[in-house]
């Protein structure tokens, strides 16, 4: 798992599909879905650090790029 986009693939098979419109929002939200999984007990810890590691390095990109359009 490299990318957001395999993170959403997992999601997709648990019926989860994310799209708030904001890319930082659908982040959090997926990190949020991510938990609630992995606290269910349906991925295993190795499946659930990757991801969520993917999806926080992510975020800093997403917030340094807003951060970069502040005026």
């Amino acid at each position: 798992m490299r990318s957001v986009y395999d993170v959403q693939q997992l999601l997709k098979r648990f019926g989860i599909f994310v799209y708030v419109g904001k890319r930082l929002w659908d982040i959090e939200l997926m990190m949020d879905e991510l938990k609630k999984i992995y606290r269910n007990e349906l991925i295993d810890r190795k499946t659930y650090l990757t991801a969520l590691n993917v999806l926080k390095q992510e975020h800093q990109k997403e917030e340094k790029r807003e951060n970069n359009h502040t005026f």
